[in-house]
């Protein structure tokens, strides 16, 4: 008697199902690496338009107050920040100073600092430069979280 046997077993292989889990696994370590540095800097993006919106809310205190400088308080009631902002610190300066974000806030990214009479100079991670400037002239600080902890100044 003549009996073939035919092996029609359809399916995939222990080592193409392992490959296919292996590949998928990088992909998802690969978006969970980088998930993080993307969230980093959107939260950044936010800071800098934050930053645009606090010396915009300076600019129109000070045009509406006859020159006044506004305090910590009053920027509050003008500026509309994200959730990222906590709140402001504002100082004064006559001549060249290093600001860094321990000056008066728990959180070091969650602030920005306010300095009237003053413009932007150099940033580095240690600190935010800023030279002294007329009356009328003021920077707003905040330091970002990428870039090492790069500084963020924006003159009037």
């Amino acid at each position: 008697m003549n009996v073939q046997t035919k092996s029609n077993i359809k399916g995939f292989t222990i080592i193409e199902v392992v490959l296919v889990l292996a590949i998928a696994g990088l992909i998802f370590l690969m978006v969970f690496i980088a998930l993080p540095a993307l969230q980093r800097s959107q939260r950044d993006q936010a800071r800098k338009s934050d930053v645009s919106s606090v010396a915009a809310a300076v600019t129109s205190f000070t045009s509406n107050n006859r020159g006044e400088f506004p305090d910590a308080d009053q920027i509050a009631e003008y500026a509309d920040v994200s959730d990222n902002i906590d709140g402001f610190v504002v100082s004064s300066s006559d001549g060249a100073q290093t600001i860094t974000a321990e000056k008066g806030e728990t959180d070091k990214y969650n602030r920005i600092i306010v300095t009237e009479r003053s413009v932007c100079g150099t940033s580095s991670t240690t600190g935010q430069e800023v030279k002294g400037g007329t009356a009328r002239q003021f920077t707003t600080v905040v330091k970002l979280e990428s870039g090492n902890g790069a500084y963020f100044c924006l003159d009037s």
